[in-house]
């Protein structure tokens, strides 16, 4: 009987971090708008300028949103137990989930459970890109098993925004 290894990666939004040109960023989606109306592969340009922006220095003040998403996931990796445990951003912020999800295979991960911050359904990278990113990865990776733990159970998540409106109540 083969050993399960579980890994858990934990998907963000992804933050523009302070002092990266604006420049860039309104490239990046007009090439990336271009390639979804065209239905291609992303170029070689829209590539090198995710990559830069997403290698951008950081730090707490320049990208708060990438230290809040570390703070939850430090929370939530001490309240899984033994597990492989990653982050990952859906744009903007490294490293990507395509990343992720190999740092957790090639460090042993035979179960990866892939869950986001993104609770409501609607969203784009929740509903879509999430799930088409694991559906490429599975044919690469036949040994692993690859879930994705969404929707959420919007009754748990209006649970947990009413818990909060009482601590300020």
């Amino acid at each position: 009987m083969a050993t399960v290894v579980r890994g858990v990666i934990l998907v963000g939004h992804g933050g523009i971090p302070k002092g990266c040109p604006q420049e860039l960023i309104t490239i990046l989606k007009r090439l990336e708008a271009q390639r979804r109306a065209a239905k291609m592969p992303p170029s070689l340009e829209e590539l090198e300028l995710d990559t830069k922006i997403r290698q951008w220095p950081r730090t707490p003040e320049s990208d708060p949103y990438q230290s809040g998403l570390e703070a939850v996931a430090a929370q939530l990796r001490a309240n899984l137990g033994e597990v492989l445990f990653a982050v990952a951003y859906n744009e903007f912020c490294a490293p990507t989930l395509e990343e992720s999800v190999e740092d957790l295979i090639k460090k042993g991960a035979t179960h990866i459970t892939v869950t986001t911050t993104m609770f409501t359904p609607g969203g784009s990278h929740s509903e879509i890109e999430i799930p088409e990113i694991l559906a490429h990865l599975r044919p690469q990776h036949p040994g692993v098993e690859l879930r994705y733990a969404w929707p959420f159970d919007l009754q748990l998540v209006a649970n947990t925004l009413a818990e909060q409106v009482k601590r300020f109540a």
